[in-house]
């Protein structure tokens, strides 16, 4: 759209106020009224009824005090993104930094590209380049989720045309590791009591440790009630929890809290931080961010190198599905918002492989009666 008024080659005649269509060569050209001033725009056709239509579209737009949008085949990449990233930020609906982790991505392929050109073959080109990078495929999944959000958001807003098909990746078996009850306890023993208190809570409860546990602060524990929460948008699916502590873990909160007094006590100031540094000269009070280095020596010290934290947390779904935790209550402790994402935490280890061989064992021999493996029926 430009406001100069550009050669006049053919003009077709068109009544007062219905805006004019000339030509340029053979491409069509329209001009219009906006407020008061003339508006000229290539149609981009050299087909007239084509133009008039485009002609026709405008003169609606201005009749009804409708902003005038630019040509879908002119919407860029960037401008899309942009949409995006202020969608997200006005609705709260995606986590800002991790959504712009995703888009760096995304950014230093399709830069500069027209939306309207995007389509299955340029999502296969960014998945193979990603994988050349070392890759996975499921962040590559998550990544082209993004951009099919991106897309769908343009199309809602007139802005593109028609929206490709985007298929995703065959993504690896999600990890199978987990702790047994006695590797756990080995490696806690090696941390800090601090420490110990927090991989409890995810260990129990199945919590994210940098995200909910290390950030959580002491109004979140209520001692005498005997629970714990998160707050609406501490979590990743933005929904607030709360869980009733077990009576070990009350009595290790119980203890860490007593630890952060004391803390205040010898600095004189007021620690909001449930697990700040209880050392260091700089550190002391302040939020303690992580401790992978920890981890990882009390992993090793312990004969199980290699074990993630993110492993407490499918522990703790394990956990919950071999005691009988109804799915529909673990969910709700976990955070997962669906069965589905659920059910991909809920691993058989082999102990419990072995049980269910020892059970068969037994009844094949004429004994029904049933091991120490838990069962119980589930939808779905």
């Amino acid at each position: 759209m430009t406001s100069e008024a550009p050669v006049k080659d053919k003009t077709a005649r068109t009544k007062r106020g219905a805006g004019t269509l000339y030509q340029r060569g053979r491409v069509w050209w329209i001009k219009y009224y906006v407020d008061g001033r003339p508006q000229y725009e290539s149609t981009h056709t050299d087909r007239e009824r084509q133009a008039r239509t485009i002609l026709n579209e405008r003169l609606g737009r201005v009749a009804t005090g409708a902003p005038i949008l630019p040509r879908q085949d002119r919407v860029t990449y960037d401008e899309a993104a942009a949409a995006l990233r202020d969608h997200y930020r006005v609705t709260g609906a995606r986590d800002l930094t991790e959504a712009e982790y995703r888009l760096a991505h995304l950014d230093a392929f399709f830069a500069h590209r027209r939306l309207a050109s995007l389509g299955p073959k340029d999502a296969e080109q960014y998945a193979l380049k990603r994988q050349e990078a070392g890759a996975s495929n499921g962040s590559i999944n998550r990544e082209l989720a993004v951009l099919g959000r991106m897309l769908r958001l343009a199309y809602e807003h007139n802005r593109l045309a028609r929206l490709p098909v985007l298929r995703k990746l065959e993504e690896a078996a999600p990890r199978q590791g987990f702790f047994e009850a006695g590797a756990f306890d080995a490696v806690r023993a090696r941390l800090s009591a601090d420490l110990q208190a927090a991989v409890s809570v995810a260990y129990t409860y199945g919590w994210r440790m940098q995200s909910e546990v290390l950030t959580l602060e002491r109004r979140q524990l209520d001692l005498d009630a005997g629970t714990l929460r998160l707050d609406p948008g501490q979590t990743k699916n933005g929904d607030g929890r709360v869980v009733v502590l077990t009576a070990d873990l009350r009595a290790q909160l119980a203890e860490q809290d007593g630890r952060v007094k004391a803390l205040e006590r010898r600095l004189g100031r007021i620690i909001p931080h449930l697990f700040p540094h209880l050392s260091g000269r700089r550190r002391a009070g302040r939020p303690r961010r992580d401790f992978r280095r920890a981890w990882a020596a009390a992993c090793t010290a312990a004969g199980c190198p290699g074990m993630l934290r993110h492993d407490l947390r499918r522990t703790a779904v394990r956990n919950m599905e071999q005691a009988g935790v109804p799915r529909s209550v673990a969910t709700k402790l976990t955070g997962h918002r669906t069965e589905a994402v659920y059910r991909r935490y809920a691993i058989v280890s082999p102990a419990d492989l072995r049980t269910a061989a020892a059970t068969l064992d037994g009844y094949k021999n004429g004994d029904n009666r049933v091991g120490d493996l838990k069962t119980r029926s589930v939808s779905g």
